[in-house]
C-alpha cells in the first residue's frame, strides 16, 4: 500500500460508514464495551477484526511478535488488567497461527540479536516440551505442533494474572486458545482444557484473594 493512498482510502471509508449509519462517529466516540481480549500475533496478514468479522469497538486488541504473554512483559500485563478490571471483558484469547515466524525463528540456532529475549519465551515452551516436540520427525508438523503448544502456554501466562483469576472465580472471565490456518481461512479451537491444566498448577501460581 503506498502512503499517498491512505488518506484517499480513509475518506471512502468516512462515506460508506456515514452512508450506512450517519451515526457511525458519533457513537465510536461514545466509548467501547468489547466482551472480548483478543492476543495476537503481529504478522500482518492476520488481522482479528477481518476474520473474526468483527466491527470497531467489538475487540479490545493486542498484538506482538508470536503472540506472547511473558509474564514480566508490563505491556501484556497492562492490557490484561485494562481488560480486565476496566472494560469488562468476558473472553479472553490467546491466538496463534500456522505458518508464524517467530515460532520458526525460535526452532533454530541463529542469532537474532535484539530478539532474542523475546523469543527465548518461545524456546522456553520448546523446552518444556520437548520430549513431544523432537518425537515429531516431520519438521512442518512439529512446528505446527509447536504454534499449538505456544498458544497453550500463553493462556497459562494469562490464568497467572490476578485480575483473570478473580474472573475465573466469580464466572465473568472465560480463556480460549485457538489457532488460525492462512491454507484455509479457518479459525481452530485447541479446546484446551485449561481448568485441568490449573488445577495442577494451582498450589503454585493461584493468587488468593484478600479477606474482608
Amino acid at each position: 500500500m503506498k502512503l499517498q493512498h491512505i488518506f484517499a482510502n480513509n475518506e471512502r471509508w468516512i462515506q460508506q460508514k456515514q452512508a450506512i449509519d450517519p451515526d457511525y462517529f458519533s457513537k465510536l466516540v461514545a466509548g467501547q464495551s468489547p466482551e472480548i481480549l483478543y492476543i495476537g500475533c503481529s504478522d500482518s496478514r492476520v488481522t482479528a477484526e477481518d476474520m473474526m468479522g468483527a466491527q470497531p469497538g467489538d475487540l479490545f486488541v493486542h498484538r506482538n511478535i508470536a503472540n506472547l504473554v511473558p509474564n514480566t512483559d508490563v505491556n501484556s500485563m497492562s492490557v490484561i488488567n485494562y481488560a480486565v478490571d476496566y472494560l469488562k471483558v468476558k473472553h479472553i484469547v490467546v491466538c496463534g497461527h500456522y505458518g508464524c515466524g517467530g515460532v520458526d525463528a525460535a526452532m533454530k540456532a541463529d542469532d537474532l540479536g535484539i530478539l532474542n529475549p523475546w523469543l527465548k519465551n518461545i524456546r522456553d515452551v520448546f523446552r518444556l516440551h520437548q520430549e513431544e516436540l523432537r518425537s515429531i520427525r516431520n519438521y512442518r508438523k512439529r512446528y505446527d505442533r509447536l504454534v499449538e503448544i505456544n498458544v497453550q502456554e500463553q493462556c497459562i501466562n494469562v490464568l497467572k494474572s490476578p485480575e483473570v483469576q478473580g474472573g475465573i472465580r466469580t464466572g465473568n472471565v472465560h480463556v480460549h486458545g485457538w489457532v488460525f490456518d492462512f491454507s484455509t481461512g479457518r479459525i481452530k479451537d485447541l479446546e484446551l482444557d485449561l481448568d485441568q491444566i490449573m488445577a495442577n498448577l494451582k498450589s503454585i501460581y493461584r493468587i488468593e484473594e484478600p479477606s474482608e
